[in-house]
């Protein structure tokens, strides 16, 4: 059975002020159901934060990325054994940000979803297509190929991640994909992890999710839930998208 989940990605936003106010909305307001999940994932130094907060709750957290590596001269990395420390169930990996502006390859997401596994940490593996990419015809290519590389990591522990379907024209632009463009690229994914024995994983979509559009794009048969940006710094936004 897949698991319903949104995942709210603060990116590097937040204060601690405000941090406890959108955390204790979250806590006071939220009430979980059968197969349905929320998670909060904040910047490295509100972890602490996070899990004080949130530990007695039925909200996870996680961070917004990891090493690949265990230990090191890694200067500014944070390891996943560091993660595990602040009660982390979840990591992202891959975000379009970390891959275009980071200019991180599919082989190094698909090493950090490992190193993540390898803690006991879910990682949120990103895959996601450029405008440019798309309007090419090219985004059935690009997400298989990003994909390939964390199946080819993982191996049989594929099945343990969670994915994120974001195209990267729709992040931050007030643009989003209409639920059949989600559906499509969804139903393209699920072929595949099908077809490398991991029908069940959780696809999440991630683009300018809103409490407008969640119930249209959650409602589509391979979406099941969001990997949410800016409207996950606003309780009242985030909480309807949950509810979606």
């Amino acid at each position: 059975m897949r698991t319903s989940l949104v995942v709210g990605n603060w990116k590097m936003n937040g204060g601690l002020a405000t941090n406890a106010r959108l955390l204790d909305r979250l806590v006071s307001e939220w009430r979980p159901s059968e197969g349905r999940a929320l998670t909060v994932c904040a910047p490295y130094p509100y972890l602490g934060q996070a899990q004080a907060a949130l530990a007695s709750s039925a909200i996870a957290w996680g961070a917004q990325d990891v090493s690949a590596h265990a230990a090191g001269a890694f200067t500014g990395d944070v390891s996943a054994g560091m993660l595990v420390e602040f009660g982390c169930r979840y990591a992202i990996v891959g975000h379009s940000e970390r891959r275009h502006i980071h200019r991180e390859s599919d082989v190094e997401v698909a090493q950090k979803a490992k190193a993540a596994l390898s803690a006991g940490i879910t990682p949120i593996a990103c895959v996601g297509e450029t405008l440019a990419e798309r309007d090419a015809g090219k985004t059935e290519a690009v997400v298989m190929r990003q994909l390939g590389a964390v199946v080819e990591a993982l191996g049989a522990d594929l099945a343990k991640i969670v994915l994120a379907y974001e195209p990267v024209w729709a992040i931050g632009t007030g643009r989003t994909a209409t639920p059949a463009q989600a559906q499509e690229v969804h139903a393209t994914l699920r072929a595949e992890l099908t077809k490398a024995r991991a029908p069940n994983i959780c696809i999440l979509y991630g683009g300018s999710v809103k409490a407008a559009n969640a119930a249209a794009l959650f409602a589509m048969t391979d979406v099941d839930g969001g990997l949410v940006g800016g409207a996950s710094l606003d309780a009242d936004e985030f909480l309807a998208i949950a509810r979606a």
